[in-house]
């Protein structure tokens, strides 16, 4: 069964019990990192998807000529500490493509209009990230059990999809035989051998449409999302029976969030006297604003 037939035959789950603030549901796009240095970086690929518990996050130098050593991408646990006003996130080894945590910081957050600051609690950098999406379905899944089908044995790894509008984003981690593999190496200083076994840990974007823009797998780009092989278990979970490597696998996803009409975060409230200056002031202020993705 295709996933979006799938779709019509299980229940709505709700983003009201989210961990995060709603604002932060979505698919973002990185406009711009700036250091504590002076520089910036308004060139590299970064998205981040946001559904209710969880994160998917792709960054590369350029879309096709990023070194497999250097690609990043993972997917995490969101968390949300209400006190402190930081958000956090939980990555599993097996969850990232690197080796390491490219990002120790937890994130301090300020949203106005359709931009998220993320300010580094350290002040080593500020990132504005700008919501793409706008409304439509709003999906999460989450991968809670990986079966080896030839054998029957559950096996560990880590994946999910996100689907706001028209923005697609998907993870699946490595096979664990190869991730206990690629988890030994150095990819500073690693054999050519081991580049197909790297980029095996697949985080792939589509901002339009079901096709694979912007993906940490050279062999998945500019490929369809795979969307066919879904069932739907007893516990209104999904299944997906997919190749990977030389394994069939079932995969088995939890239901994060489905809402089928969702009105995505793009402006922000003010104060009413802020919005009467805003209106007096706006012949100036106005003049050459536009809405930037």
């Amino acid at each position: 069964m295709n996933l979006f037939d799938a779709l019509k035959h299980i229940p709505h789950k709700s983003s009201q019990d989210s961990r995060v603030p709603h604002y932060l549901h979505g698919a973002f796009r990185r406009k711009s990192i700036s250091f504590h240095n002076g520089l910036t970086d308004e060139k590299t690929i970064v998205y981040w998807f946001q559904s209710k518990s969880f994160t998917i996050d792709l960054r590369l130098k350029t879309v096709t000529d990023t070194a497999v050593t250097e690609r990043q991408g993972w997917i995490g646990d969101t968390l949300w500490n209400e006190s402190s006003q930081l958000l956090f996130w939980e990555v599993k080894p097996y969850a990232n493509y690197q080796n390491h945590v490219q990002w120790p910081e937890p994130a301090k957050l300020h949203a106005i209009g359709n931009s998220i600051l993320e300010f580094s609690p350290s002040n080593v950098y500020v990132e504005d990230w700008r919501q793409q999406a706008t409304d439509g379905l709003f999906l999460g899944l989450r991968l809670k059990e990986c079966i080896d089908q030839s054998t029957g044995e559950h096996i560990t790894m880590d994946g999910g999809l996100i689907i706001c509008g028209s923005y697609i984003a998907f993870a699946l981690s490595r096979i664990p035989e190869i991730q206990q593999k690629v988890a030994s190496l150095d990819f500073n200083s690693c054999e050519d051998q081991a580049l197909s076994a790297i980029e095996s840990f697949e985080v792939s974007i589509s901002t339009n449409g079901q096709t694979k823009q912007f993906t940490t797998s050279e062999k998945c780009y500019l490929t369809a999302f795979n969307f066919d092989g879904f069932t739907i278990l007893d516990d209104g979970s999904l299944a997906q029976d997919i190749q990977q490597g030389d394994k069939q696998l079932k995969l088995i996803f939890e239901v994060d969030v489905f809402e089928p009409s969702y009105q995505l975060s793009t402006s922000t409230v003010t104060l009413p006297a802020a919005q009467d200056w805003l209106k007096q002031e706006q012949d100036h202020l106005m003049h050459h604003a536009e809405m930037v993705l």
